[in-house]
């Protein structure tokens, strides 16, 4: 069975970066949403906002994961732990789909190459958060064990 730590000293860092994430992606979507505004939900056109290419469609997405996501970085339970890692999980296979139809028609989202890398960043960096913020009782987290023996003998050597 996989170990996840449990109250991790570097919780607060991994909240944070999960915030500004999460602040990052309302923005491009609030921004995306006025940039795109009497376009279709689907259009293809060549909108960029913030450095990534965008819809309609793909700024109301942002809006809504970006609030899910400071949702998650503002939680301190094991809630904001499940979301992270789901939507890191979720980053990671959409930033996977949409680089495997990004040169084609089934394209909707009007992702370019430099969006599936945000989104791949973004998920890798919201998993990395939801395995270090789970949260239990101080008496629950189990001590490091102590990899040096100090003795200097080491058995089998």
């Amino acid at each position: 069975m996989a170990h996840i730590p449990v109250n991790h000293p570097a919780r607060p860092v991994y909240r944070v970066l999960a915030g500004l994430i999460g602040l990052y992606i309302v923005v491009f979507g609030v921004f995306g949403i006025v940039e795109t505004a009497g376009d279709d939900l689907f259009s293809r056109g060549s909108h960029w906002v913030l450095g990534l290419r965008t819809n309609l469609a793909f700024a109301l997405a942002s809006v809504v994961f970006g609030l899910v996501v400071l949702f998650g970085a503002a939680h301190r339970g094991n809630l904001g732990h499940l979301l992270n890692l789901t939507i890191g999980v979720v980053f990671l296979v959409v930033g996977i789909a949409m680089l495997t139809v990004l040169q084609t028609d089934a394209n909707f989202l009007n992702f370019s190459m430099s969006t599936v890398i945000v989104s791949m960043l973004f998920g890798l960096v919201l998993l990395a958060t939801g395995l270090y913020d789970k949260v239990g009782p101080p008496e629950g987290a189990e001590p490091e064990p102590e990899v040096r023996d100090n003795s200097g003998a080491h058995p089998g050597r």
